[in-house]
């Protein structure tokens, strides 16, 4: 990256819901949407859609399961979505130290 370009963040991940998802997701072995939401302190509507095009992108995954008859989705973080988060960090680290 040269200079100040902003043009080379990747926009999929350059949300602060979508960015702090991937930091939830990156440290964990896989999240219930619940666990999700209640660390980034989103709405069930609004983190469905971010979740939903994360996973278009494949940087995550979901497993969908009912427990009790209650339906549970868990996320996980795909190798794809591994590489980009930290290609993401590595250009605003860039950025930032220039």
């Amino acid at each position: 990256m040269t200079d100040y370009n902003y043009q080379e963040i990747d926009d999929v991940i350059h949300s602060r819901i979508r960015t702090a998802i991937m930091a939830v997701l990156i440290s964990v072995d896989e999240a219930e949407f619940t666990f999700i939401r209640d660390k980034i302190n989103a709405t069930d509507g609004n983190l469905s859609v971010h979740l939903k095009k994360l996973e278009e992108h494949d940087y995550i995954s979901v497993r969908k399961e009912f427990v009790e008859r209650k339906p549970v989705s868990r996320y996980r973080i795909t190798d794809t979505g591994r590489k980009a988060f930290e290609d993401y960090i590595k250009k605003l680290e860039s950025i930032i130290k220039q």
